[in-house]
């Protein structure tokens, strides 16, 4: 850390931020995570009983974003499939946007970090190229400084970049696998409101 001079601590700092966010990211995905199949099943099982209360009596305990979609579903049950599609589309246009939320600043902190680290490489080489005209000597140590602070630093930056972009995958791609299971949820919710209505008309 000490050859690379004071970006070093910079990047370790944008580094350790990142870390921390995506641990929050990862827990709040975690929450949110839940089986859809199973929650959708035990609705399902209590609309065709004609028990809708029970069904939204079900999903109470959830906090997750399908949970508070189905939800916003169930309390249309009643009502023409157009209605019960625009509730569900006002509550995921509501809910979905808090599964992505943050994501974007990882990828920020990710490039950040490569830009500090380009930041340490002009450093050395403005301590090398300061030197160049000094004794033998202190040419030599200059040299040596300047290249120490530019590689060291390109190095960290670069390293923790990956990581953090590595994590950002990760995390980007599991806020996906959710958000597709809420639509695909939502979409079943829609369709078996809309045939348990025409059954009972």
């Amino acid at each position: 850390m000490k050859e690379g001079g004071p970006f070093m601590w910079v990047i370790l700092m944008v580094f350790l931020t990142g870390l921390g966010l995506c641990f929050y990211k990862f827990i709040q995905l975690k929450r949110q995570d839940v089986n859809g199949s199973r929650l959708f099943d035990l609705v399902k099982k209590y609309v065709l009983e004609n028990n809708v209360e029970e069904a939204l009596n079900s999903l109470a305990g959830s906090k997750s974003v399908l949970a508070k979609i189905l939800r916003s579903g169930l309390k249309r049950a009643n009502e023409e499939r157009q209605l019960v599609e625009d509730a569900v589309a006002t509550s995921i246009m509501e809910h979905t946007p808090k599964i992505s939320y943050q994501l974007n600043y990882i990828s920020l902190i990710a490039n950040t970090s490569t830009l500090i680290g380009l930041l340490g490489t002009i450093q050395g080489l403005i301590i090398s190229f300061a030197g160049v005209g000094q004794g033998e000597d202190a040419k030599a140590e200059a040299l040596a400084s300047g290249i120490a602070k530019a590689m060291n630093t390109t190095a960290f930056g670069l390293i923790s970049a990956i990581i953090i972009m590595a994590l950002h995958t990760y995390l980007t791609s599991k806020a996906g696998r959710i958000n597709d299971r809420i639509d695909e949820y939502s979409a079943k919710l829609i369709d078996l409101l809309s045939v348990k209505k025409k059954l009972n008309q």
